[in-house]
């Protein structure tokens, strides 16, 4: 089974790998010391606190323009980054990025369910695209943004900061080497107050869904980076104790998930209880776990057996925008292309249907 289960990782690695785009021949390249243009696409808290001053940090890129809808935000963000006018564009503008050589990325950090339009419009105008999770509201139109991404030969990349953080690294390693043991059992979960009622993610229309479209997915990846498989079958219940607030998405939804290996996951996903935040990979001999495990900062590790499992701390959406920057001037694929943002969109969905039916689905 072991075996087995490797060989389906790979070949899932390779489709991939081979699903995203290269850049090219055609192509306008990248001298390798120049630092590639960002487009924000949407100033939301996101943007403001987290992804604008990790621009000012990176090695590779730097922010080179904005798309708002709002005059206030344009002009403020304007004058703070001292951006040149023609670089601050609306949403129903963005198609005159194409006469904008200084930008090379657009990073669309809008509500779900409208990546989509700014994928395409951003990918038309001849820029690589990267997206925040999750990848859209559906399967059909994750596939689009790939298409549109691919049909422009632009590089398509979904925002997993995970990914590039090192106490996460350390446990995808210590999961493919299986050095406590082969990964049986994954608890995961993630669970934060979400706040205010009037806000996006509590529209179906805008968001797709609610805990586990926003924060669940963070613990299905994990699920799906420790074991390297994807899961066949999943059920799920979900509870709401506030039906006004949360009346059109779900508020705390768990789920289990079965991987060909025969490891087995456990996962919570909460817009109410706080404080969830942490997985625990529980092996044949030992354990390893990150609490927290999820947030910006601080995250902390440890081990069964008494071994550090402990890293600096990494600015995360730097270390994300960095590589994506690399792998467009070395013309290589992303760890994190539309394809894998797909692949959760997928499975939430499962999750959604067997939350919703009362029964098993098998993916």
């Amino acid at each position: 089974m072991q075996d087995l289960s490797r060989r389906r990782f790979m070949k899932g690695a390779a489709a991939a790998t081979l699903a995203a785009p290269f850049i090219s021949t055609g192509a306008r390249a990248a001298a390798p010391d120049k630092k590639l243009g960002v487009a924000l696409c949407g100033l939301g808290s996101l943007s403001t606190k987290q992804i604008a001053p990790a621009l000012q940090k990176t090695q590779h890129c730097r922010l080179a323009g904005i798309v708002t809808g709002s005059s206030e935000k344009a002009e403020e963000w304007r004058k703070r980054y001292d951006l040149p006018k023609r670089s601050v564009y609306s949403y129903d503008t963005m198609h005159r990025m194409a006469d904008n050589d200084d930008i090379d990325i657009v990073y669309v950090v809008t509500p779900n369910a409208l990546h989509l339009e700014h994928t395409v419009a951003a990918a038309q105008a001849g820029k690589h695209v990267f997206c925040e999770k999750p990848l859209e509201i559906s399967v059909e139109r994750c596939q689009q943004m790939i298409d549109a991404c691919k049909a422009a030969e632009r590089m398509l990349g979904t925002a997993y900061r995970c990914r590039f953080e090192p106490h996460h690294q350390e446990c995808i390693r210590l999961a493919r080497e299986q050095e406590l043991g082969p990964v049986r059992i994954i608890e995961a979960g993630f669970g934060i107050d979400v706040g205010r009622p009037d806000q996006w993610r509590l529209k179906h229309a805008l968001s797709g869904g609610g805990a586990l479209m926003d924060v669940g997915v963070y613990a299905l990846q994990a699920t799906r980076y420790l074991t390297g498989e994807e899961p066949v079958l999943v059920t799920a219940t979900e509870t709401k104790t506030d039906a006004v607030k949360f009346k059109e998405v779900d508020e705390t939804i768990s789920w289990t998930a079965q991987f060909p290996s025969g490891a087995n996951a456990y996962c919570t996903a909460s817009f109410k209880i706080g404080g969830i935040k942490n997985f625990r990979a529980n092996c044949e001999r030992g354990w390893f776990e990150l609490d927290p495990a999820y947030y910006y900062g601080g995250i902390k590790g440890s081990r069964s057996d008494g071994k550090p499992l402990s890293f600096p701390e990494v600015d995360m959406f730097a270390a994300q925008l960095d590589d994506f920057a690399r792998c467009i001037k070395e013309r290589r694929p992303t760890i994190v292309p539309g394809e894998e943002g797909l692949q959760d969109v997928r499975i939430m969905s499962a999750i959604y249907e067997s939350a919703r039916t009362g029964r098993a689905i098998r993916i």
